[in-house]
């Protein structure tokens, strides 16, 4: 019923979709690695839940920038684009990959009121750039025919990582965790796991399409082999929470230090504009700098 999502596929990739890709691993490993990865994602999910906290003292004042609307527009025609691309193509499963949920995500903050959901939302999806960067690491263009469609892959990527950026440089309900904390970077990783192994792991199996690589490893995986994905969540455990802090620590360099990009005295306040004083963010830096509010303090 639904092959018109999935049926053009190419299938003559190497380990793009087929038999050999869904029976990579045996059904009793792959039921083994299951159990044992879900074991995990629980307790990964139940520990973060409990740890997470947000902020206490936050202006949720509604900025209507710019920049924002800007990026809004691009963004949502690059994934419509995308989107008008996968109908054409018959490939409409592959917008259940990652960075494609990553952007509604992105999408979602972009245009959403200022409420702790944002806040909360903004904090998570800072753990999946590791999407982005394994992306133009390891590209896989080789089923996009023509150079449009080429584009918007690297475009997508590469505005997943803009985005974030410009959010933090605006603050308030875009803020961020002390660096020391890790309840939200194991609690967003406990739902990346639960959303490989307990979404796109029961889609790709039966219509046998390797959505995220979860049925059978990347020809350029360099821990390719039949325990593949217990290497991959291991590697991926180290180096979502490395790339969020240190993308975290990165944007507190140049927003609040570095004298060429320098916008504000401390990442959680607000960028201000004309009509506010500059001493409102200086007393909030000084207030959140003693009230232990889950803002980020690197110093």
């Amino acid at each position: 019923m639904f092959e018109w999502a999935y049926d053009g596929v190419n299938a003559s990739i190497p380990r793009n979709a087929g038999p050999e890709c869904a029976y990579y691993i045996s059904p009793k490993r792959r039921i083994v690695e299951t159990v044992f990865i879900s074991i995990v994602t629980i307790i990964l999910l139940i520990w973060g839940y409990k740890r997470i906290n947000l902020p206490t003292k936050i202006s949720y004042a509604n900025h209507d920038r710019v920049g924002k609307r800007i990026l809004l527009m691009i963004m949502s025609l690059v994934l419509g684009i995308e989107i008008g691309f996968k109908f054409t193509s018959r490939t409409v499963v592959y917008i259940l990959n990652p960075c494609h949920i990553t952007t509604a995500a992105q999408l979602y903050l972009l245009i959403a009121d200022p409420s702790p959901m944002v806040t909360a939302v903004f904090r998570i999806h800072l753990n999946f750039l590791n999407g982005p960067l394994l992306a133009y690491l390891f590209p896989e263009t080789e089923s996009r025919r023509i150079f449009a469609d080429k584009a918007m892959y690297y475009i997508q990527h590469g505005l997943m990582v803009v985005i974030p950026y410009y959010l933090l440089r605006i603050g308030g309900v875009y803020n961020v965790e002390p660096l020391s904390d890790m309840s939200w970077t194991v609690f967003s990783y406990g739902l990346n796991l639960a959303y490989h192994f307990w979404v796109l792991q029961c889609i790709a199996l039966p219509i046998q399409v390797n959505l995220s690589h979860i049925l059978c490893a990347a020809i350029l995986d360099p821990f390719g082999g039949k325990y593949y994905r217990v290497w991959t969540m291991v590697h991926q455990g180290i180096l979502c929470p490395l790339l969020c802090k240190l993308f975290c620590y990165s944007s507190d360099y140049f927003l609040t230090k570095c004298p060429l990009t320098r916008v504000k005295p401390a990442l959680e306040c607000t960028l201000p504009e004309k009509k506010y004083k500059q001493e409102d963010n200086e007393k909030l830096q000084e207030e959140t700098a003693t009230s232990g509010n889950g803002h980020t303090r690197v110093n």
